[in-house]
């Protein structure tokens, strides 16, 4: 799918919010979970702005997915998107500093040069490419190194955080090729809709309404992911799928990490081990390898 042009100033602002406004959805992620069970936190934070951006786009003139296979790619994208790949972490930040959670997910833009390599449209790796790739890996595997001792109970919420980032980078990928020519408010909300009545279901299934606490800073820790991480960052993502490359795309995956590092030091005190510090700069040695054109 053809990039479509767009102005300097929109796509300078577009990545602004994408970066710093994703980069503090840790910090409130980390916050609002421990009073909002992970399955009903992120399913009415993607079914209320879900359904937001749905009335907006009505209101100005725009048409609902008409046809099957619009339907198809908003719930695939829905699925991978904001089930798994938002779900996964909400849940795993139960126990996962918000710091590391977002160093993890710094592996997302490895995993986008990976899986664009499959399928008709897949592009062969440079050789540049394929050590970035190499040397990210490995800090992601020094970066996991303190969660892999079963007793700290960290690895299989770390795995998550893997699984999650994979499954964001397959649907944004799938979305980019899927060629529809929905509005990005459609677009994104007919996603968080399915997505976000599938979490909600999950947690009422797992009995989390007899867990809620309706706190200050959890109903705070939802607004914010509601309205700007939702509404606002995820809106402006699908936006630029259609308007800037992938390799530019990719960028978000290690700018988001550090803001989310300066937030969860400066608000909740969290640090990172020597291993951890050293697997961060690994991991965006290799990040940068892969993006650099």
């Amino acid at each position: 799918m053809n990039v479509i042009a767009a102005r300097p100033l929109a796509l300078a602002a577009a990545f602004a919010v994408v970066y710093f406004v994703w980069g503090s959805t840790y910090l409130a992620i980390r916050i609002a979970v421990m009073d909002i069970p992970p399955g009903l936190l992120a399913g009415m934070r993607f079914l209320i702005a879900g359904v937001l951006l749905l009335a907006a786009g009505l209101l100005r003139g725009q048409a609902l997915p008409g046809t099957a296979r619009e339907w198809r790619v908003a719930a695939v994208m829905g699925v991978a998107l904001v089930v798994i790949g938002n779900g996964f972490v909400t849940w795993a930040e139960q126990w996962v500093p918000s710091n590391q959670a977002a160093l993890l997910i710094a592996s997302s833009a490895l995993w986008m040069a990976w899986f664009g390599t499959f399928g008709a449209k897949g592009t062969p790796l440079a050789g540049r490419t394929k050590v970035g790739l190499a040397i990210g890996f490995a800090g992601v595997a020094l970066l996991m190194l303190p969660g892999a001792d079963s007793e700290s109970g960290l690895l299989l919420p770390m795995l998550a955080i893997i699984g999650s980032s994979m499954a964001w980078c397959g649907g944004t990928i799938y979305g980019r090729n899927a060629g529809l020519k929905l509005p990005p408010l459609i677009f994104a909300g007919s996603q968080m809709v399915i997505g976000g009545a599938i979490l909600t279901v999950w947690g009422l299934l797992a009995g989390e309404a007899d867990r809620v606490q309706w706190t200050p800073s959890g109903l705070i820790g939802l607004a914010y992911l509601t309205i700007f991480g939702s509404c606002l960052a995820y809106g402006t993502y699908m936006w630029l799928i259609h308007h800037t490359t992938p390799a530019r795309l990719a960028t978000v995956a290690y700018v988001n990490p550090v803001v989310a590092t300066v937030l969860g030091w400066w608000i909740l005190d969290e640090t990172l081990q020597g291993p951890q510090l050293l697997g961060m700069a690994i991991i965006l040695i290799g990040v940068v390898t892969v993006a650099r054109k």
